[in-house]
């Protein structure tokens, strides 16, 4: 589960999930739920491997949203659907997306950046939870 939460000139992403890697998937859903309104129009056909080393869970979600948004500003993926894997050497993700059409695809926001502004990733009894704040 994710939600977006207004935060002055910036978005803020907030996730919930039982796992750490159903967590970061959460994440890069909520990541181009906010670059897009109608998510569900993507069209998942194109795939790429995500491989980044880290051991702090706080800057391997920074790392992995940079990485998501580095590959839509970079080719314009719009990455939804992933399998994650983390371990104490990093994430190992297989995802895929689609590739940004203006004919299909309604853009949301324009988002420039991932922050460490507010960002953290905490254990709850049903799992985890992380926010993050986006400049847009």
């Amino acid at each position: 589960m994710y939600e977006h939460f207004d935060h002055t000139a910036d978005l803020g992403l907030r996730m919930q999930a039982s796992t750490l890697p159903e967590l970061f998937a959460e994440a890069g859903r909520a990541l181009t739920s906010a670059i897009i309104a109608n998510v569900e129009d993507l069209q998942c056909e194109t795939g790429i491997q995500i491989e980044i080393s880290g051991e702090d869970r706080d800057y391997l979600l920074f790392d992995w949203l940079n990485e998501l948004l580095f590959h839509f500003e970079q080719n314009g993926l719009l990455l939804w659907e992933f399998e994650i894997a983390i371990d104490e050497s990093g994430l190992n993700a297989t995802t895929k997306g689609d590739t940004f059409d203006t004919l299909r695809h309604v853009e949301s926001h324009e988002v420039k950046a991932i922050t460490y502004h507010g960002l953290r990733i905490e254990e709850t009894a049903d799992g985890f939870a992380a926010e993050v704040i986006v400049d847009i």
